[in-house]
């Protein structure tokens, strides 16, 4: 799980520095640029579009792991819109919490149903 933590801390880290940048160079307009890339049908839409749809199952998931509470939803949406950065600070979270378990890592509180 060590290893885990520091790789979720690592990548996160890494994609901090370079969204500083890359807004630095470009700004911070990245919604006409990710749906701009789409519409052209090339192989950067193609990118943009499964990478929203790993933003979307992650959404699910976290959605899923809170039994699609109130606090669950609120979370999927931050998932869905925060990506990795969510999801490394997410995980960090929640592997603390849980000790390190990664079936109740992955469970939540359904670990204990049956």
């Amino acid at each position: 799980m060590l290893l885990f933590r520091l790789f979720l801390s690592f990548l996160l880290l890494v994609l901090v520095v370079y969204t500083g940048v890359v807004i630095a160079q470009h700004g911070a307009d990245f919604v006409s640029v990710f749906f701009g890339d789409m519409a052209r049908m090339g192989w950067a839409g193609q990118f943009n579009l499964d990478f929203m749809g790993m933003l979307l199952l992650s959404a699910l998931w976290v959605a899923w792991r809170h039994r699609f509470s109130v606090a669950g939803i609120a979370l999927a949406l931050l998932a869905g819109t925060g990506g990795t950065p969510f999801l490394c600070i997410y995980l960090l979270v929640q592997s603390v919490r849980h000790r390190g378990d990664a079936r109740a890592l992955l469970l939540g509180d359904r670990l204990h149903d049956r």
